[in-house]
């Protein structure tokens, strides 16, 4: 993928990458593990962006 990338497609790229992280512990901690793991998570080799 080349250096120079729209404005617009590095805001989208950069979005995915902080959306992709796992959830915090506080929040398994606080819903007392009802709440284990994000499930919006994405591999980058399995699920590919619409970016």
């Amino acid at each position: 993928m080349a250096h120079n990338k729209p404005l617009g497609k590095k805001i989208r790229l950069a979005a995915a990458a902080n959306s992709n992280r796992a959830i915090p512990v506080w929040v398994t901690v606080k819903t007392r593990f009802r709440v284990r793991r994000g499930f919006k998570l994405r591999h980058w080799r399995r699920t590919k962006l619409k970016a």
